[in-house]
Formats: structure tokens, C-alpha cells, sequence
């Protein structure tokens, strides 16, 4: 019981937020601009290899129809089920090869303690038994990844955020929200709660603070596709929370999402799209080979370990969790 206890305060590893995770929008606006013709934003990868395949697959495609490269920036939280030796070098060879920014689980890759556990900082409504077998799993992953001290080096000097241009759309790409690495503000719910007057001040000001006409962002497994208004009213910009692209969003729909910002439509299915200052926005289906990511989460963790205790009924059934939530509505 004590262990519960403990598992359930505020700064119970798994609960905490570190100080060095806060940046504040501000440091966005100052970041380094990376220009685009076309940007595909894939947060929560989770170690899933298939869908890597996939989203990689979509972009060749899309280069193929119009023969420019679009550009893949990895938003962090891209390993967590592959503790296997070859499916954790494998993934961060190939996400390493590419655009990417550290999520919570890469950056408690390096700390010398486990005082934060996992770094996903859980809110209160999140169950204390998902809390310590996250930790748990990110204990297996953290000694898988001290075996590639190479890979661990290149991780460890990844940014906590990045700056594109696609045309005229600024985009600020995070893992957690505009002023933390593990913030839960973009989060579905708390965009959809926003009955303070500070909760709906911070999401007005992190825009003009960030600079920025998209916040991309992931972290809270969710997907949440929403204009943020002016006081006045019109809209100030866009938070675009993918969810997860190695997991499913939806119930009875395997598929993950990532998020696309383009100059021209998306040339594949997208849930919604939206124009912003001129580019295209859209949640995209990632359908990746299910069957091949079964055997082989199931093969790294079996029935009645850590990451199947909390994730495998989501993973072969989807979350109680419907589209029409994730959709574009005006908050």
C-alpha cells in the first residue's frame, strides 16, 4: 500500500515534471528556422518498426507524385516497446537519419537517477499502476539503450523543439506543450476544458510568445486537431496533437497518425485539413502492417509483462476514444 501511496503524489517518479524539461515558448520564437516544402510530424512512435516502414512509404510516395522530398521530423517518444537489441538499433538508426527532437522517454535516457521515472509527468486522472509500470518499462528500455553508447550519444544531443517555414506557416514542433517537454496543456481534454481565465490566456499568449501559427505535438497519446481564436474572435492559430503514430487512436481503427503541414493538399487520406496562412494541415492515418507489430511487440513483451498490462488492449482493440473528438472545433 505504501507503494501506491507514493506512486500517486505529485512528485512520484513517473508524476514529476524536471525543471530542465521547461523552455518556454519563447525559446521557440528564438529557434533556428528550418524551411519546408512539406513536413510530416510523427510523434509516439513507441519502437513500433511497421509503422516507421509506413510513414516512410508515405513520404517516398509522395515524393514520387511531385518530386519534391518532404521532410520527416521525429517529435520525440520514438522508442518505448523495443527494449529487443536489434528493434531499439534499428528504429533510432533510422529516425536518427532524419529531423528529430528528444521526447520524455529519450531524455531520461541520460540522468544519472530514476527520480522521474519515466518523465511523463501523469496527471492525477492517470491510474498509479500505469504510472509504475511505466516506469518499469522505461527502466528495461534505459538499460537497453546504456548497450548502444553510440546511438545514446546522438540521442542525447537532440533539441527539445524545433522551428519550421512551410510557406507562410510558421510551425513549432514539441513534444509536450509550447513552455515544457512533458506538459499536458495540448492534451485533448485540456483543450476542451478551458473554463479558466489562465488556462485560456496561456493558450492565447503561447502563440504570440512562440511566434508561431501551429504548435505539432504529441506526448499525451490523444489526437486533438483545434483552432485556438482571438479574445476578439478569428483565429490566432492551430494545436495539432497527433496522438500516436505506433499506436491506435481509435476504437476499432488499428492505425496510428501523424501530422501533415504542406504548400499543396495531402496526397493521402487525411481525418480533416485545414488551411493555415496558406499551407495545409491534416491528421494522417498511418496503416501500418498490424498483424507484423503484434508478433512483434508480443515477442519483446509477452502476456502478463509491464507494456502488455497497460498496452496491449489498446493495441489490439484501440482506445475508447472517437474521431469526432480528435476533429477541428474552435476553442
Amino acid at each position: 500500500m505504501s507503494e501506491l501511496v507514493n506512486a500517486m503524489t505529485a512528485d512520484a517518479p513517473g508524476r514529476v515534471c524536471p525543471l530542465r524539461y521547461r523552455y518556454g515558448a519563447e525559446a521557440i520564437a528564438r529557434a533556428p528556422v528550418r524551411e519546408a516544402s512539406s513536413l510530416y510530424v510523427v510523434g509516439g512512435l513507441y519502437g513500433n518498426v511497421p509503422a516507421l516502414d509506413e510513414v516512410e512509404r508515405m513520404v517516398a510516395a509522395e515524393h514520387a507524385r511531385g518530386g519534391v522530398t518532404p521532410t520527416i521530423c521525429f517529435n520525440g517518444d520514438f522508442n518505448w516497446f523495443n527494449v529487443a537489441d536489434d528493434r531499439f538499433a534499428e528504429i533510432n538508426r533510422r529516425v536518427l537519419a532524419h529531423d528529430a527532437i528528444v521526447g520524455n522517454v529519450e531524455a531520461e535516457f541520460g540522468s544519472a537517477g530514476d527520480d522521474a521515472g519515466c518523465g511523463c509527468a501523469y496527471p492525477d486522472s492517470v491510474d498509479a499502476g500505469v504510472v509504475e509500470r511505466s516506469n518499469q518499462i522505461h527502466a528495461m528500455l534505459k538499460a537497453t539503450a546504456r548497450r548502444h553508447p553510440a546511438l545514446s550519444a546522438q540521442i542525447a544531443s537532440l533539441p527539445m523543439f524545433a522551428r519550421y517555414q512551410v510557406g507562410d506557416c510558421r510551425i513549432g514542433v514539441v513534444h509536450g506543450d509550447a513552455d515544457s517537454l512533458a506538459g499536458w496543456r495540448f492534451d485533448v481534454d485540456a483543450l476542451d476544458s478551458l473554463d479558466t481565465t489562465d488556462a485560456t490566456s496561456w493558450l492565447r499568449g503561447v502563440f504570440t510568445r512562440g511566434r508561431v501559427d501551429v504548435f505539432a505535438s504529441t506526448h499525451t497519446c490523444l489526437p486533438a486537431l483545434r483552432a485556438i481564436t482571438h479574445a476578439s474572435g478569428g483565429t490566432l492559430g492551430w494545436v495539432a496533437n497527433n496522438g500516436a503514430t505506433g499506436m491506435p487512436n481509435f476504437r476499432a481503427d488499428l492505425a496510428g497518425l501523424c501530422t501533415r503541414i504542406g504548400r499543396s493538399p495531402s496526397p493521402h487520406p487525411s481525418l480533416g485539413e485545414v488551411q493555415v496562412q496558406g499551407a495545409y494541415l491534416a491528421l494522417l492515418p498511418v496503416r501500418f502492417d498490424v498483424a507484423r507489430w503484434h508478433a512483434e511487440f508480443l515477442a519483446q513483451w509477452p502476456a502478463g509483462t509491464a507494456a502488455w498490462l497497460s498496452y496491449w488492449q489498446r493495441i489490439s482493440e484501440g482506445p475508447t476514444f472517437a474521431v469526432e473528438r480528435a476533429l477541428a472545433v474552435h476553442r
